[in-house]
């Protein structure tokens, strides 16, 4: 099954809802980075609320998020937009807990960053303190201070002896200004009872039941689905632009001490080779 993210309203719209299988999405970036489990699951964490975030936007907006909390992993970057298209990386990938503990791969001595572009002069930021590094909390967090909105954030990611993911997913569900206290009540009550979202997803759970879990088959609507996926904006055009923008000679710099280069793109992990006879073309380009 390709991954899709599903975007729904439920109970005579008091509540926006979002649910994802991101599967396959996680899988390609654990793949890219040879992340280990913990790793692989911080990773697929932060991938899935983004990704979830991302399509929050319109257009051609787009957003980024940071993660540092001091801990082995180091830093988390993901990139999304609204066309469902996800990238992201962790400095450390090879950083492993017996017990997979999230938490304390990620730390909690830092912050969350969300920089959104969506087409004005300075893109929006909002951060706030991490308070778990568990990264579905940190979200719920990051919602509810700097954007003003009651959400309750889900993620998970079960990954494989071999390393391999086999299930991740994900949920953000928003109280609308004014929602009754009684629905507010429903929904705190069934998101603390609801299965582990990585088991759900393992077992063939869809996006739209994992709503209807929560929230009631009769009470949920879906509006539109719209597919996922790792997405880099890298290219071997993208990447000849930068070195012609070094100069002609930075890069006759590059041709005489190695007579080649590479670029190597933190997201996805491609690496470019450039030979002499290549560089030699973007030095004229860059005259």
């Amino acid at each position: 099954m390709n991954d899709y993210l599903v975007k729904a309203v439920a109970y005579q719209n008091q509540v926006r809802a979002y649910a994802v299988n991101s599967t396959t999405t996680v899988a390609e970036a654990q793949r890219r980075h040879a992340a280990w489990p913990t790793a692989a699951d911080a990773l697929g964490r932060s991938i899935t609320a983004g990704v979830i975030l991302g399509a929050m936007l319109k257009g051609d907006e787009k957003l980024s998020v940071k993660i540092n909390g001091g801990g082995p992993l180091g830093t988390i970057i993901v990139d999304s937009n609204a066309k469902g298209e996800v990238r992201g990386y962790v400095s450390n990938p090879q950083t492993d807990f017996e017990m997979n503990e999230v938490g304390k791969a990620v730390g909690t001595n830092g912050l969350l960053t969300v920089s959104k572009d969506v087409g004005l002069m300075h893109p929006f930021v909002g951060q706030i303190p991490l308070i778990s590094g568990e990264i579905g909390e940190d979200y719920t967090s990051y919602l509810s201070k700097s954007e003003q909105t009651a959400s309750a954030v889900r993620v998970g990611v079960l990954v494989n002896s071999d390393y391999t993911v086999k299930a991740a997913g994900g949920f953000i569900i928003q109280l609308m200004p004014g929602a009754d206290e009684d629905v507010m009540k429903i929904i705190e009550e069934r998101v603390k009872v609801i299965a582990p979202l990585s088991s759900m997803i393992a077992k063939g759970t869809t996006p739209e039941q994992i709503l209807e879990h929560i929230l009631g088959s009769d009470h949920v609507t879906v509006l539109e689905s719209m597919p996922v996926q790792f997405q880099c904006q890298c290219s071997m055009d993208r990447i000849s632009n930068a070195i012609i923008s070094l100069g002609s000679e930075e890069i006759q710099d590059m041709i005489q001490t190695d007579g080649h280069a590479e670029a190597n793109c933190h997201f996805c992990n491609e690496t470019y080779h450039f030979d002499t006879e290549h560089l030699e073309a973007l030095k004229r380009a860059a005259l």
